[in-house]
């Protein structure tokens, strides 16, 4: 375990740089991206019309939701009229059967409910490709929306932009999942080329993108960092005082394997599932038999089962809590903290990755620890947030908390504030794209 001292919540440039300075990578990219020059620093004096692109009907589940609605409600507080449309085209799925589905009726009333709890009501649309119908705001609707809005945010880049998205003078990808797109870039994929060229600016939760901290390279394009966004008015503070006990099990939401996006560069096998590194750190509850270790995961078979098990982790359903906005905020708000790993991929580059999902349990007060990616660039560790590294380090910073469990509670809310809060990242992404 590593204890850093607390850093400013300050700009969010790769490798932790400050405002005046700029990467080469960025200044070479200037002439090639003229909209996204470095040297337009505005504060954000105006407000218009933002539209918010993503998945949560096409993959109603609830940390998707989640991540989408953090967004959401963060334009909405810094006073811009919040649009969100989902017209990527892909076939929906239905996670009570886990599979891809040719009814979108389930995940159109999901979306539905997700949008009008938070204030979006008649202000979303879903794309049913299958049978070519818009739910929510019409087609008609949709593409005069392109061109009154000001900034269209293509969050995940859960978008491949066509001619209608091109309407929008300012288009903003968010790339969430860093370093596959940058090394398919990289290699020159005419395909991802020009998925990402479509894009006017370019932001990436990989905070050590374009540093020396991490070689992947940028190819020209100019990356900038941000961070998953929280809103911690929608993640009430665990109850203090001498009544208030602290709950007895980390937890984390898992899918055990995921497929389709290994990749390789440069002599290097880079993997996309978090599996592999969870094997490595799986037999962490027989370390620690006094602390209480769960899992939301269903297993793909039974041999992965009793793997996790005997590892001493008890297995949870992740249907309910995923089913169910409120359901996966209680089922946060009910744990110790979460222990989880990375995808390999975040790992050894070094890229800074931070995940949406763990930002949710420090604004819910609930403590992290999470493998190193390089996040400590922007973001403390040691008070209610830990990296890890090696199995000494996790063990540390399992019995770190224990020894004085409600400080760290108290200091995890606080590092979502510093660090995470929504406004003040989005409020910055937008100054810096000049909305």
């Amino acid at each position: 375990m590593r204890v850093g001292v607390r850093a400013s919540p300050g700009p969010l440039l790769p490798g932790g740089a400050r405002c005046g300075d700029t990467p080469a990578e960025i200044l070479l990219a200037v002439g090639r991206y003229p909209r996204a020059s470095p040297f337009s620093r505005v504060p954000v004096s105006k407000r218009g019309k933002i539209v918010l692109l993503h998945f949560v009907g096409q993959m109603p589940l609830a940390g998707i939701a989640w991540q989408a609605v953090h967004y959401l409600v963060g334009l909405e507080k810094l006073g811009y009229e919040t649009w969100y449309v989902e017209d990527h085209g892909a076939n929906p799925y239905d996670p009570r059967i886990s599979s891809v589905v040719m009814d979108c009726g389930y995940n159109v009333d999901y979306l539905r409910a997700a949008m009008e709890r938070h204030g979006l009501a008649g202000r979303w649309a879903y794309w049913d490709a299958i049978n070519d119908v818009y739910h929510g705001l019409s087609r008609e609707r949709v593409r005069a929306l392109y061109a009154e809005a000001d900034g269209l945010i293509n969050l995940c880049g859960a978008t491949q932009l066509r001619e209608e998205h091109m309407r929008c003078p300012v288009r903003i990808m968010i790339d969430t999942d860093p370093v596959y797109e940058q090394i398919k870039y990289a290699k020159a994929d005419p395909a991802a080329r020009a998925y990402v060229d479509a894009h006017t600016d370019f932001y990436t939760y990989g905070a050590n993108l374009g540093s020396p901290e991490c070689a992947i390279p940028l190819s020209g394009v100019p990356w900038r960092a941000t961070r998953p966004p929280v809103d911690l008015d929608l993640w009430p503070a665990p109850p203090e005082g001498s009544g208030a006990e602290a709950p007895p099990c980390f937890t984390t939401i898992a899918t055990w394997e995921n497929k389709g996006k290994n990749i390789d560069f440069a002599g290097d096998s880079y993997l996309w599932s978090k599996h592999t590194n969870f094997l490595e750190y799986l037999d962490l509850p027989r370390h620690r038999p006094q602390t209480c270790f769960r899992m939301a995961m269903l297993p793909p078979d039974e041999t992965v089962r009793h793997t996790v098990e005997d590892a001493g982790w008890g297995l949870v359903d992740p249907r309910p809590v995923s089913a169910d906005m409120t359901a996966y905020r209680d089922f946060i708000a009910g744990s110790r903290g979460e222990f989880t790993v990375a995808k390999d991929i975040y790992v050894r580059p070094n890229s800074g990755w931070f995940s949406d999902r763990a930002v949710c349990y420090l604004a819910a007060g609930r403590p992290v620890v999470t493998m190193r990616t390089g996040f400590t660039s922007y973001c403390p560790i040691g008070q209610g947030l830990f990296d890890y590294a090696s199995r000494d380090e996790a063990l540390a910073a399992i019995d770190t908390l224990a020894a004085d469990y409600a400080g760290h509670s108290r200091a995890a809310r606080e590092v979502a504030g510093d660090c995470f809060a929504g406004e003040r990242v989005i409020a910055q992404l937008l100054a810096e794209a000049r909305l």
